[in-house]
């Protein structure tokens, strides 16, 4: 281990911000790394405990004592290649990861966990910087064809890992970018995109064609595609957004989500208006808005709203304010339930707990309130959570454009799915399980949201990883691909 009494010794020490007026002129990042002597700091603050709980917090299992060591021993070039051998973007998550490693760190147990994510952020910038990260191109090819199907964190992680292996590797997106969900969803103050294009230069080295505003399902068939490569891998994301199914939901100025953070993005990426909005611009200048749903995407919603210039945004979520500290004899180290602000929180945003949309409300065909009650949990005897609707508690909040940041039900249904023809599992989506990841149909595999259901970036990156080793195993009878 690095400092024996590190952790006693040092304080934690983590990423500070712009301040927010300064950061709400911009659409970029804003975070402020930290110097190399206090990651040094930090990193010898790591126990490098004899059951490191990080490395089952973490889903690609980051091997997090051995690069915190060579941190504190100024060994960064090892440190980037031992973070690589579990995790093929270790940016992406460095900026966006909810960092389940530090709830499960043993220094959690009085909140003063190791500074994981931003020391892995730390290491890969550098890397970059360094020109440490170059293409890994297969040593032979293998004569074996393999299409991806969408190009999220997901399909990136499988079709470079199968490249490496040695197979042609096609990864086909209908958006006109790569990056899924990190490209169109995620805000550039979170993740600026160059990011995304530098990792694709890499992959282009590695032997990774790309094809974009390919939609399977209408450009090709998938019957298609089987014929053409000798796998095909489905992770096309859960794209089925959760809607408010309530009187005034047609009313202009309710709209998903998505729609509205995606054609920030494409404004961000040097797009013109008729590209990023072909449907209609949603703006949220001068405008009070409403979000709907308390997770990720409602922040992001936030901070996009704050930076465009809403006169005010409010966040309401239906399920009860969570406690501000959690029980750790309880919870750790597992994932807790607790009260968690972003960012764009103190932003400036107003923020309400177990809120019933009943209906919306307008004039002349478009929103401007929406009539709310409040909303009762209890929780029954076996666990489940039900809900009731709090008597005359009835109220309405002011509205000129509606969020819904409510979740994603599973992968979009629509031609793809119905042409592939794969049997699906009881939350809708597609059945396939963690070792083989095999559809119900030869040659077919699925992987990341499309299969696991809405989830984290880190989660989609282990399901890519996993997947490429689970084809390249079918293509050729084994594999020394990681898992």
């Amino acid at each position: 281990m690095g400092k024996i009494t590190g952790f006693l010794e040092i304080d934690r020490q983590d990423r500070g911000y712009e301040k927010p007026e300064q950061r709400l002129k911009t659409f970029k990042e804003f975070i402020k790394p930290l110097s190399a002597e206090a990651l040094n700091s930090q990193a010898a603050r790591c126990m490098d405990c004899g059951i490191p709980f990080c490395h089952n917090g973490c889903p690609v299992n980051n091997q997090i004592p051995d690069w915190n060591n060579l941190v504190y021993r100024e060994q960064w070039e090892q440190a980037c290649v031992n973070l690589h051998s579990t995790n093929n973007f270790p940016e992406f998550t460095g900026r966006i990861c909810p960092a389940p490693c530090e709830a499960a760190c043993t220094l959690n147990i009085d909140d003063n966990p190791v500074t994981i994510k931003t020391i892995e952020c730390a290491i890969v910038d550098r890397g970059w910087e360094e020109g440490w990260i170059r293409p890994i191109p297969a040593e032979m090819s293998t004569g074996k064809r393999v299409a991806v199907v969408g190009s999220g964190p997901a399909g990136m992680a499988c079709s470079q890992q199968l490249a490496r292996a040695g197979h042609a590797v096609t990864l086909i997106d209908k958006q006109d970018r790569i990056g899924g969900l990190l490209r169109y969803g995620i805000p550039d103050f979170k993740m600026e995109k160059h990011l995304i294009d530098r990792r694709m230069k890499q992959m282009a080295g590695e032997g990774v064609s790309f094809q974009t505003g390919v939609e399977v399902g209408k450009d090709v068939t998938v019957d298609q595609l089987l014929a053409e490569y000798d796998a095909v891998v489905l992770t096309g994301g859960a794209e089925w957004p959760r809607n408010l199914d309530v009187d005034g939901r047609d009313l202009d100025g309710i709209h998903y989500a998505m729609d509205f953070l995606t054609q920030q993005n494409k404004r961000d990426a040097g797009d013109d208006e008729t590209v990023a909005a072909p449907a209609g611009t949603i703006s949220a200048k001068g405008k009070h808005v409403v979000v709907i749903g308390g997770g990720d995407t409602g922040s992001d919603c936030i901070g996009t709203s704050l930076r465009q210039g809403a006169a005010k945004v409010t966040q309401i979520e239906i399920m009860p304010k969570p406690p501000v500290r959690e029980n750790k004899a309880m919870v750790w180290p597992d994932w807790p339930t607790k009260l968690r602000s972003s960012h764009a929180h103190e932003e400036g945003c107003e923020r309400d707990w177990a809120v019933l949309t009943k209906s919306a409300v307008g004039e002349n065909g478009k929103i401007t309130a929406l009539n709310c009650a409040r909303a009762e949990w209890d929780r029954t005897p076996d666990g489940r959570m039900t809900m009731k609707e709090v008597p005359n508690s009835a109220f309405q909040i002011k509205a000129d454009l509606v969020l819904l940041a409510m979740g994603f039900l599973g992968p979009r249904r629509g031609d793809l799915l119905t042409q592939a023809g794969v049997e699906l599992d009881q939350r809708g989506n597609v059945l396939a399980n963690t070792v083989e990841y095999k559809t119900s149909r030869e040659k077919l595999f699925s992987a990341g949201d499309m299969r696991r259901g809405q989830s984290l970036v880190v989660w989609a990156i282990r399901e890519g990883r996993q997947c490429a080793r689970a084809v390249d195993q079918f293509l050729m009878g084994t594999s020394t691909l990681p898992r």
